[in-house]
């Protein structure tokens, strides 16, 4: 008996030896490389994120699940994984929860697929460890699955390969949501990713709470109206295809927002007549039964460019109560504000145009999810550490350069914090400044 308890004391240490190696050389000091053992059962504690109604709850305890986030499309595709261990740490110390990234990259330099049905494992496991990273800083992550536009790879990526194994397939990328072998090329794609298991953590992605949600495309749009049909049938396979996988996740679209032609009464919620043209309509689209939210972006810069900073104010307002009324009422889905960007103009008396439009949508959402609505959160784009250049845009900024900015987003993540948490929390998951309401 005994000898029994040395042996079991001796397995327990060298259990805890193999766990801190592992930590250590495989994401502990941000490294990729080294000694991995995953264990599933060591991992951080984390329920999963599902609806009840026009609200996300945590499965754990029922509890009401608000989001205050941002995106970083290029985590998977960083050279360096202390920034992706940076950015996560610097998300969540603003009290942000959710991250919105790329789980794509289709053809091209460093291609997660290099071509359909085929992988470079090494960019596999560089997803591998954004989702262990994320879990174990209490970031949720939305992953998209591919682009509508041409960067890393897209829909016109699909087509191509089709193209070149023979199909006859017009030059359009309408076919994408049409065509059967394209279809079948998703289809395989999206089973490799939900079926993957974590090189890290040694848990399959759809057993993985920290993803919050799959996204089908981002910011779906058709080359010609008339291919709208086309575009709404391909919702409905694609998202049952995706609960057919995995039952234990949220599936949402990714959508500008835009009224489609036949929502005469909504169209003046529209940025100009050019949206209703381009094959999508936030309510038919997101009505679909298997889409458990809905997703609106938000770019008055660049959708009204010519409107002063008291126009574009004025459509945002209107452009976020549309949205938020019609899934209040018509929907009956949480709606989620997954892209808010603007540029970052100086005013005179030094107040950034981006703090006024992104406040704006800031408490509107507040004020919803005050009243148990269905507006469940936004998410600003994007932020980045520094170093980033290659993956910036006009709308990228480096929160802790822009302390109004930053300021702005960690008392959101306070104040929707405080509607459900008591003031003692002292869990690892919440941030200490966030245990204060906002001044």
């Amino acid at each position: 008996m005994k000898e029994r308890r040395i042996y079991t004391l001796l397995g327990l240490l060298l259990l805890a030896a193999v766990g801190y190696l592992n930590w250590s050389s495989s994401g502990g000091g941000g490294g990729r490389g080294g000694v991995r053992i995953p264990i599933p059962w060591l991992q951080p504690k984390m329920g999963f994120v599902g609806r009840n109604g026009t609200r996300f709850i945590d499965l754990e305890d029922g509890s009401p699940v608000y989001v205050n986030g941002w995106n970083s499309y290029w985590l998977m595709s960083s050279d360096s994984s202390d920034r992706v261990v940076d950015m996560l740490r610097r998300g969540r110390a603003m009290g942000m929860s959710v991250c919105r990234t790329w789980a794509f990259s289709d053809g091209g330099p460093n291609a997660l697929q290099i071509y359909p049905g085929h992988f470079d494992e090494r960019i596999f496991q560089a997803l591998d460890f954004v989702i262990y990273q994320a879990r174990k800083h209490y970031i949720r992550l939305i992953l998209c699955l591919v682009n509508n536009l041409g960067a890393f790879g897209g829909k016109s990526q699909y087509v191509r390969w089709a193209q070149a194994s023979g199909i006859n397939v017009s030059t359009s990328t309408d076919p994408f949501f049409s065509h059967p072998t394209i279809k079948g090329y998703y289809k395989d794609y999206v089973k490799a990713i939900i079926s993957r298991k974590n090189t890290y953590s040694g848990i399959r992605y759809r057993d993985e709470p920290a993803i919050f949600a799959w996204e089908l495309i981002n910011e779906p749009r058709c080359e010609y109206n008339s291919s709208g049909p086309l575009l709404q049938a391909w919702i409905a396979e694609m998202a049952s295809y995706v609960k057919s996988l995995d039952e234990k996740h949220l599936v949402t679209v990714g959508l500008e927002g835009f009224y489609g032609p036949a929502r005469n009464d909504r169209l003046g919620a529209n940025p100009g007549s050019w949206a209703a043209s381009l094959g999508s309509d936030f309510i038919q689209n997101s009505a679909i039964k298997n889409i458990d939210f809905a997703s609106v972006h938000a770019y008055p810069d660049s959708w009204i460019p010519k409107a002063s900073l008291e126009e574009k104010v004025e459509y945002l307002s209107s452009w976020v109560d549309s949205h938020v009324n019609d899934s209040e009422h018509v929907l009956k889905k949480p709606v989620l504000f997954s892209e808010v960007g603007s540029h970052l103009r100086v005013k005179k008396n030094g107040t950034y145009d981006r703090d006024i439009l992104l406040k704006i949508v800031y408490d509107k959402v507040y004020e919803s999810a005050k009243k148990g609505q269905a507006a469940a959160g936004a998410l600003i784009w994007q932020l980045m550490v520094e170093g980033m250049q290659s993956y910036q845009d006009e709308f990228s900024l480096v929160a802790s350069e822009h302390p109004s900015t930053y300021k702005l987003i960690a008392q959101q993540s306070c104040r929707l914090r405080n509607l459900h948490m008591p003031k003692d929390n002292t869990s690892r998951e919440v941030v200490q400044s966030c245990l204060e309401p906002p001044s």
